[in-house]
């Protein structure tokens, strides 16, 4: 099918122009307007991303060299989780991004973590496994000379509203239109579409396509269309953040996020260039939010009049992503919290998938349907991951932890997953007989279970060799090692800023 001729996207902010430069790549000869309104506040508390944002810039044709500079941005390749277990040398794991050196010990992490489910006192601790924990131990920027084929996975950090003003100007010089304009109204055809949106100054902004992306509110699809909205409060109970930053670490920046537990909830880490993000993600039902703030505070080491900012968080999703002529991206279409991280990875796969989509099948009943269904299980494969982080806490310290630990409001795929670790069953195949794989991989699955030490208590343990060879993959990730270098060496950098001698070398 023929693309849109007028697409209209109502938001700017990142999920607004990304959805513009991926539509802008793909339908070229669309008129393209975005419509933001003049006055947005700028939370830019850093963020942080899956590796498939580095796929959206390779398709945008946009080097590193030229946008991570321009958003502060730093090198990704996992999650350190801290805290989240008590378990006696599970405190704390690293959960890595795939890359083609673990194909060569992740078989050997599934095997370990099986005899260890059967009563084996083997090493199953997953930081013993893969390069990217051992890249994040020294700071090490997951870049491979050309010599060594086993590049890691990674993702970035970086402040998200640069990256959406980067966004904006790649999209604008390649013709779309971009108009600062407060929304008054919404029009609606005989027929349910939108057909246009009428700004401030009276002008009606026609379109054959609409775009949802104004935030929480869901301006277009919950307000206009009557989207109905389905919560996740009852089995994800974070609801509110506060934020604070600090200066960047003189040691030069992490490459991994943070993700460190607290009473109610967990605070990140996120290292940019040029000073560090931080929040304590945390569920109201426990904790005021002052109460929060000083918690914050004191996990960081500042004053108790230190500044910070709170955020609310509307958890869950649209029931449909796309209704109509309408699309929702971003926190308008659904929003789970940020412990893996997720946000513009599904703004990403929702327009890259509605793409695929209305050209295959138009505006069709057909195609919206298969389009919303997978968008809606990937979402529930989302969630299923964040909830079992909670759910398989290993802390009874507070009413949250223990009331996560506790409760029973879990999908069938979830008990599935838990069911099959617990029972001794083979994980991988477990993926791939509930088709979840495309979410998250066994890998994660695994390093999410054996992390937390969720193995038979050591005295029911017996003594018996280890399945894999543990000195050979220490060798092996070792000597992979030794082609990285520090990330303060490899950072591109702002135009006219040069690097330190300490950086070079």
């Amino acid at each position: 099918m023929a693309p849109p001729d007028r697409i209209v996207i109502l938001g700017g902010g990142t999920a607004g122009w990304m959805a513009a430069c991926l539509m802008a790549r793909a339908w070229p000869a669309s008129a393209i307007t975005v419509v933001e309104a003049p006055d947005i506040p700028i939370v830019g508390v850093g963020e942080g991303s899956t590796p498939q944002l580095r796929a959206f810039f390779d398709r945008l044709g946009i080097p590193e060299s030229t946008w991570m500079a321009a958003c502060h941005a730093t090198y990704k390749v996992g999650i350190a989780f801290r805290g989240w277990s008590d378990r006696p040398g599970h405190q704390s794991y690293f959960h890595p991004f795939a890359g083609p050196a673990d194909l060569h010990t992740e078989a050997a992490f599934h095997h370990s973590t099986l005899a260890r489910r059967l009563g084996h006192d083997v090493e199953a601790h997953p930081d013993r496994f893969f390069l990217s924990t051992r890249l994040a131990s020294q700071r090490l920027a997951p870049l491979a000379p050309a010599h060594f084929p086993f590049g890691p996975g990674y993702g970035y950090h970086f402040d998200a509203h640069l990256v959406g003003a980067f966004l904006a100007e790649w999209a604008t010089a390649r013709g779309v239109t971009h108009l600062r304009r407060r929304v008054e109204d919404v029009l609606i055809t005989e027929g349910g579409d939108i057909a246009s949106v009428l700004v401030e100054d009276g002008e009606a902004i026609l379109g054959d396509l609409f775009v949802d992306a104004s935030g929480f509110g869901g301006v277009l699809i919950q307000q206009a269309l009557g989207e109905s909205f389905l919560p996740f409060a009852d089995n994800l109970f974070c609801d509110r953040a506060v934020v604070v930053p600090t200066p960047a670490d003189p040691a030069g920046p992490e490459v991994h996020t943070t993700a460190t537990a607290l009473n109610h909830g967990w605070a990140w880490r996120i290292p940019l260039t040029t000073r560090t993000g931080n929040g304590y993600v945390y569920a109201s039902r426990y904790v005021s939010p002052d109460g929060a703030a000083a918690e914050l505070r004191a996990h960081l080491l500042l004053p108790d009049d230190a500044p910070v900012r709170h955020l609310s968080m509307k958890v869950g999703r649209v029931d449909r992503s796309w209704v109509g002529n309408c699309l929702a991206v971003g926190l308008a279409q659904g929003f789970i919290e940020p412990l893996e991280a997720t946000a513009l990875h599904m703004v990403q796969a929702t327009v890259e998938g509605f793409i695929d989509a209305l050209e295959a099948h138009g505006f069709t009943t057909a195609g919206r349907d298969d389009f919303n269904a997978r968008i809606a299980r990937r979402y529930e494969g989302i969630r299923d991951y964040i909830v079992a982080h909670y759910r398989m806490n290993q802390r009874a310290d507070t009413d949250f932890w223990r009331d996560n630990a506790g409760h029973d409001r879990l999908s069938d795929t979830l008990k599935a997953m838990m069911t099959a670790w617990f029972t001794g069953r083979d994980l991988p195949a477990e993926v791939q007989r509930l088709d979840i794989g495309g979410y998250y991989a066994p890998l994660s699955w695994g390093c999410l279970f054996a992390g937390y030490g969720v193995f038979p208590e050591p005295a029911r343990l017996h003594a018996a060799p280890s399945p894999v060879d543990l000195p050979a993959i220490d060798r092996l990730l070792d000597r992979c090692l030794l082609n990285f270098r520090p990330q303060t060496a490899v950072l591109p950098q702002r135009a006219g800023t040069p690097r330190t001698s300490r950086e070079i070398a």
